[in-house]
């Protein structure tokens, strides 16, 4: 994993960006068009998606560079309208280096339905997720959008967009890929353990506190502590 201090080169975040569109379209977190990928490459700087573009099918040259102003400095392509969320991830919290944006079908069916991904079940999701919020209702590519995620991108890795899609980030591209991969694997043992098999045996508040050791160990900061539902009744 990269320091934090140390960026990509142009080169390298074009190709990685392009690497991880492929990962998310061929894990189909998204379809047609959908989604958006960014990475810094200096403090005040990044490389991102453009817009009209399948995240399947992307070569290097059609990323786009920008300030955290929003404004354009490289590129033949027009960004994401949703590079905005992006920005404002980056200008709330500096020490990340990454965003990803998509829609995978099971957590965005949380998204849909409002329910936060905060259940203590898993010690992977508690680690590397920790909570995962909804942000409230935002119109897409709009203003709201952003305004909707600000509350939670110092104190989380990752936030549900209501009725939308799931937003991570991270100190490098692939800790941000890999919170998407995490989310959505914490959300389907979710789904299987409450709907099908009825039943999930949560972890205590002895056995989470060990779990965030671990996660402080590794560097992470942000996630919130999940609580059982034993402690919740206390």
């Amino acid at each position: 994993m990269k320091d934090k201090q140390t960026y990509f080169s142009d080169n390298e975040a074009k190709e990685m960006i392009c690497e991880i569109g492929r990962r998310v379209y061929n894990r189909n977190y998204v379809a047609a068009n959908d989604g958006n990928i960014s990475v810094k490459v200096g403090p005040n700087e990044i490389w991102t998606t453009p817009t009209g573009v399948s995240k399947g099918y992307m070569t290097p040259d059609m990323m786009v560079k920008m300030d955290l102003a929003g404004k354009v400095l490289s590129g033949t392509f027009r960004p994401s309208s949703e590079a905005k969320m992006h920005l404002r991830v980056y200008n709330e919290n500096p020490g990340v280096n990454a965003v990803v944006h998509a829609h995978p079908p099971v957590a965005t069916s949380f998204a849909i339905a409002g329910i936060p991904l905060d259940k203590p079940v898993l010690p992977e999701a508690i680690v590397l997720l920790g909570i995962v919020p909804v942000a409230p209702y935002a119109l897409p590519g709009t203003q709201e959008v952003p305004d909707s995620i600000a509350p939670y991108c110092k104190t989380h890795n990752a936030v549900l967009l209501a009725n939308h899609g799931a937003l991570t980030w991270g100190r490098d591209l692939m800790e941000a890929y890999f919170r998407m991969e995490s989310l959505e694997h914490y959300a389907t043992i979710l789904m299987y353990s409450n709907n099908i098999l009825k039943k999930a045996n949560e972890l205590n508040g002895s056995q989470i506190a060990d779990l965030i050791k671990i996660r402080e160990s590794m560097g992470i900061k942000a996630g919130g502590v999940p609580i059982s539902e034993v402690d919740r009744r206390l």
